[in-house]
């Protein structure tokens, strides 16, 4: 059985109209996230982090799954058991492509989770600050997403998978966010085969074994269409 593991980026999701971060007009661009994204701006001012999440998940609900996604889904029912999807993607289009096995190593915007208690819910579309938690009524509500200075969520699994795969896939990543950045050399090191699909070269490109630039909704699935032989 061939293990694959696949790492997905903003660049998978941007042609379904969600933002990235650092491309021209991203949200670096375009917010201080260091006011938006770090738990020193949310305890400094958590009405604005919940208007910037509040935006992202209404702008997620309303984004529609592209080819890209629709083919990762489509290799993973071909070949069930052996494709692990690892995103750092916050939004839930993978899932609504179709995916079974999707890691969000970065948090989920349809989640909720408590800073009191650790406990974590389906967050409604708009959340507040001084929401209470359903479980200890601490006004302690915040997105569960992972913000910058916080470590990554699943990654003993992540490691492992890592370590097991005989095929490393990077799409639509920048390479310049860690640990993600470094998957590639961790495959690399296991004797996985690795290659990169992106609109452009990534920061890593030179670590990987094979690279191929397009579109993802091109390069995706004629992948994909080569994995399963078509």
């Amino acid at each position: 059985m061939t293990k694959i593991v696949i790492l997905t980026g903003a660049g998978i999701s941007a042609e379904s109209g969600l933002g990235t971060f650092r491309d021209a007009g991203g949200l670096w661009e375009n917010y201080d996230l260091s006011e938006v994204a770090t738990p020193e701006g949310f305890a400094r001012n958590p009405a604005l982090v919940h208007d910037f999440y509040n935006a992202r998940r209404k702008n997620a609900a309303e984004a529609i799954p592209n080819a890209a996604h629709a083919a990762l889904a489509r290799l993973q029912a071909a070949r069930p058991g052996e494709v692990l999807i690892v995103t750092q993607n916050i939004d839930d289009l993978h899932e609504r492509a179709g995916s079974q096995a999707v890691l969000h190593m970065h948090g989920s915007i349809t989640r909720a989770r408590c800073a009191a208690c650790g406990q974590t819910w389906a967050s409604p579309l708009e959340m507040r600050a001084g929401d209470a938690c359903p479980s200890c009524t601490a006004p302690a509500t915040r997105p569960d997403i992972v913000w910058f200075g916080e470590f990554p969520y699943h990654m003993e699994a992540i490691w492992d998978a890592l370590r097991a795969a005989d095929l490393f896939v990077a799409i639509g990543t920048s390479g310049s966010v860690y640990p993600a950045a470094a998957f590639v050399q961790d495959a690399a090191r296991a004797g996985a085969h690795t290659l990169e699909l992106n609109l452009e070269p990534s920061e890593t490109v030179t670590d990987f074994a094979e690279a191929r630039h397009a579109r993802a909704s091109d390069i995706v699935p004629a992948w994909v269409a080569e994995m399963l032989g078509e």
